[in-house]
């Protein structure tokens, strides 16, 4: 079986081995696994029942990361886009008064254009003509808004209604010294180069919130999942097919498109699975099973898959091939039946490990050309708005723009690929559609 793992994830030609993938897949797991929490009860305000999407999301979770490791041999996770999730329950339906299957049908659609895009190989051409910049500043972008996510779960963050800004959290809540502690504990393990700092650090963290009443230890271990047979195939894709609806869909589709896209050059720079040009060797294969996964989860009446940012924890923990994402899927399969046990991990064990996370893929802006301003304010565009917004599709879409307006207003525009000039019109027209919404 070992011999037979070798062969099938390459694990010698990206140096690495069964313990690490397995490792790495774990990790990968623990700092997500927030997830099965926090997916549902946002879709619970959008009037869907919870305890069913939670096994549904569950299933898609598990599902499409595992075909994500086995087709396309990449360390990459696959869950419902927490942007595309909250826009579907809060804005679609509280606001919008949408029926949740037409927003579910829109889900689909945006999908069914992913699949499209991706075999006429669309996705791979806007992947080639993306400036160097912009793909160098991707990298931190996503190592940024990691950290964010991480601040934010830690309580050393908070957003100010007074302010209308992010302050400084309450230092002294046990949570957030929680955080610390478990922070201290992965730089020094990570400072003295000890194989699988991440996840040493988020079980330390777990284990010492016991005693402090920060994780709490279930009444079992074992539960019965509910039957997803209520929400199967309640998508209506009819009524989602209204000229009305057509911003919504690019709210859901250029997002997710360029997030995806995101996320796989930034972890993938961090695992240096990228080419000189900074292009990802059979990026098709990620790009179809990304897109598969919202079509099929649109099924289960599961909105948006998407590749999660939290895959580079795994990747910072050595995962290099698909083992680590076959690891992570089987795990969220079995927390259908073990979900009590799963869901003691607090966010003060895996907040930290995102911070971490944050820092080590900083180091790809020490390549941008800072003494070119045509280069470096596109490249800043994309981090900043990135992390302004919350949303790197966005930071991206911004960035391009950026970088076709100063290349050719100051002259420069040979060094705009011809494609861009296409590319940018339906980029503008979305942050337009983003302003009316």
């Amino acid at each position: 079986m070992k011999a037979f793992v070798e062969r099938f994830f390459k694990l010698s030609s990206y140096d690495t081995n069964v313990r690490t993938e397995l490792t790495a897949g774990l990790t990968t797991f623990m700092t997500m696994v927030y997830l099965v929490v926090v997916v549902p009860n946002l879709l619970s305000e959008g009037n869907m029942p919870v305890d069913q999407v939670t096994v549904a999301v569950i299933i898609a979770t598990g599902v499409m990361t595992i075909i994500m490791g086995v087709f396309a041999n990449r360390p990459f996770a696959l869950a419902p886009g927490l942007g595309s999730v909250a826009f579907l329950a809060v804005t679609l339906v509280s606001t919008e008064g949408l029926a949740w299957q037409t927003g579910i049908g829109l889900v689909f659609i945006s999908g069914v254009l992913f699949i499209l895009f991706t075999v006429l190989g669309l996705r791979e051409l806007v992947v080639k003509i993306m400036p160097p910049a912009i793909k160098l500043s991707i990298g931190a972008g996503v190592g940024l808004f990691i950290a964010l996510i991480g601040f934010r779960n830690a309580g050393l963050v908070v957003a100010s209604e007074s302010s209308n800004s992010l302050v400084l959290g309450d230092l002294a809540a046990p949570e957030t010294l929680l955080a610390l502690f478990g922070f201290l504990i992965m730089s020094v393990l990570l400072a003295r180069k000890v194989m699988g700092h991440l996840l040493i650090g988020i079980v330390a963290t777990t284990l010492v919130g016991i005693p402090f009443g920060l994780t709490e230890i279930p009444d079992s271990i074992f539960s019965m999942p509910d039957n997803v047979g209520p929400l199967m195939f309640q998508l209506d894709i009819i009524d989602a097919l209204q000229i009305a609806y057509l911003p919504f869909l690019l709210a859901f589709f250029v997002p997710d498109f360029f997030s995806s896209l995101g996320t796989m050059l930034g972890v993938a720079g961090k695992g240096n699975l990228l080419d000189k040009e900074g292009n990802l060797p059979n990026i098709n294969r990620p790009f179809l099973t990304d897109a598969s996964g919202t079509t099929l989860g649109s099924f289960l009446s599961v909105p948006v898959l998407t590749t999660y940012v939290e895959s580079a924890a795994g990747v910072e923990s050595g995962g290099r091939t698909g083992l680590t994402a076959v690891t992570t899927g089987l795990l969220f399969l079995l927390t259908i039946f073990i979900t009590p046990i799963i869901l003691i991990i607090p966010n003060a064990a895996t907040a930290p490990a995102l911070i971490l996370v944050g820092l080590m893929m900083l180091s790809a802006v020490k390549n941008i050309d800072f003494s070119d301003t045509t280069e470096s304010l596109p490249a800043f565009m994309t981090i900043v708005v990135t992390i302004f917004t919350f949303n790197f599709g966005n930071g991206i879409a911004a960035g391009i723009i950026i970088f076709v307006i100063v290349k050719s207003l100051s002259g420069r525009y040979k060094e705009v690929h011809p494609g861009l000039y296409f590319l940018v019109l339906p980029l503008i027209y979305y942050f337009a559609t983003l302003a009316h919404l």
